[in-house]
């Protein structure tokens, strides 16, 4: 264990020097402030590392991370992040990223418990319900598996919509755009799913505030 955690540092001491032998600056910047463009919401997997998959430096990307890259309209940590990206960096930008193989999906197929999880793995079961006609009916397993993933991620931008915080901004007329996409951990490759959403005409009525 000793070990592993030396080898972070060192890691970590090699990484400073690579930096400001490109760029002496770099961390005086940093120190500045950030204005990121972009809130990422994505799964926890350690395979999807939000800024390398997207080539972005430090102060590009805000990020938050769950397992299976769930919106949750009781969530506090994740709506404390979406107000602070929206109300206060100001992102215009923000996607919902899912991948493949995700192993918090996969569960929610699956009726075996796991333990305290089981509770959050239930809201991805909720997707599942949702769209049970057009799941049941792929016959392949693994095709099953990746379409409810991106069926997951579908789920969670409309949801994101329909947070107050994302309503309230669109209200104020600010530039907001919201995303789905899935990334490939086989393929490095990150899919556009088609679902981009820029005001709440495109909610159902009941889900539309007035402010």
């Amino acid at each position: 264990m000793a070990q592993l955690f030396d080898q972070i540092l060192k890691n970590n001491k090699e990484w400073v020097e690579h930096e400001l032998n490109k760029d002496p600056e770099f961390f005086k910047r940093l120190e500045k402030g950030q204005q990121p463009p972009l809130l990422w919401i994505g799964c926890a997997d350690s395979r999807v590392p939000a800024n390398q998959i997207i080539g972005a430096a430090p102060g590009e990307v805000f990020v938050h991370r769950n397992i299976a890259n769930m919106v949750i309209h009781s969530d506090m940590n994740m709506l404390s992040v979406l107000d602070y990206a929206v109300n206060h960096l100001k992102v215009r930008h923000v996607m919902v990223v899912g991948h493949y193989g995700c192993g918090g999906v996969q569960a929610a197929m699956k009726n075996q418990s796991i333990g305290l999880i089981d509770n959050w793995i239930r809201h991805i079961k909720d997707v599942y319900r949702v769209h049970k006609n057009t799941l049941d009916s792929i016959a392949d397993e693994k095709e099953r598996f990746d379409r409810f993933v991106e069926l997951n991620v579908v789920e969670q931008v409309y949801d994101l919509a329909k947070t107050t915080i994302v309503q309230n901004a669109w209200n104020n007329n600010q530039d907001l755009f919201l995303h789905g996409a899935v990334y490939g951990v086989g393929s490095g490759i990150i899919k556009d799913l088609g679902v981009n959403i820029s005001n709440n005409s495109e909610l159902d009525e009941v889900y539309q505030l007035n402010f």
